[in-house]
Formats: C-alpha cells, structure tokens, sequence
C-alpha cells in the first residue's frame, strides 16, 4: 500500500475527524498508512476498528451509486490513501498481489465480525 501511496492521494486525517458518513455516495475506497480507523454502524450498535495495512470502503469501488453504510472516523491522527476505481484498477493490473492481500484482508475482517456477533 505504501508503493501505492506515492502515487495517489493522501490524506492527514486528526483523531476524532470523520472521514465519511452513512448515507453518503462513495466513490473511493481508502488504506490506513498510519493510525487507526472506527467504522460504525447501526446508530454505533456495531464497531470495526481498522489499523495500518488494512482498506475499507471498498464497495464503493464495485457498486454504481454507492451509499456508505456507516460512519469512518479518524481514532488517532491517520494517514490515509484515497483510491478510486481508476486507481484501483491500475493497482491490480500493475501488481495482481495487492487485489489477492485485499481480498485476505477483507475476508480477515468479515471473519472477525462474524466471530464477534457468535457471542452478542
């Protein structure tokens, strides 16, 4: 991802800065660089905490018309990779590991959330 960076968009984001918000269109996907990243949902009824070398927002990259589904917000001060589809697709077409370590990760991550709603 930091291969990727010195190409694209980055973004300083402060602690407690939201990033997107539910409802909102999405076109971008993002990878935290540095610090920590809350995802909510559901009026704050379900967390994610994302960390550096992990992406979300991704389907905003596979979805015409995307909506956000919940809020993004800086934990701590964050640096973070904008991507969009263009981007994105160049990313994969010039290293096909990053679409097979983004597809790890987001499967880590459902994993995660799935085992954590056994015990809800």
């Amino acid at each position: 991802m930091r291969a990727l960076a010195s190409q694209g968009e980055v973004l300083d984001v402060p602690a407690g800065e939201p990033i997107f918000s539910s409802g909102e269109t999405g076109d971008c996907m993002f990878g935290v660089l540095e610090g920590s990243v809350e995802l909510s949902w559901n009026d704050e009824g379900g967390q994610e905490i994302i960390q550096a070398g992990d992406v979300f927002g991704a389907g905003a990259l596979v979805t015409p018309e995307h909506r956000r589904y919940g809020n993004a917000k800086a934990l701590s001060d964050c640096k973070v990779l904008v991507m969009n589809r263009e981007k994105f697709l160049f990313a994969v077409q010039e290293s096909p590991m990053f679409a097979i370590e983004l597809l790890g990760s987001i499967d880590k991550r459902l994993q995660q959330l799935k085992d954590c709603t056994k015990f809800s």
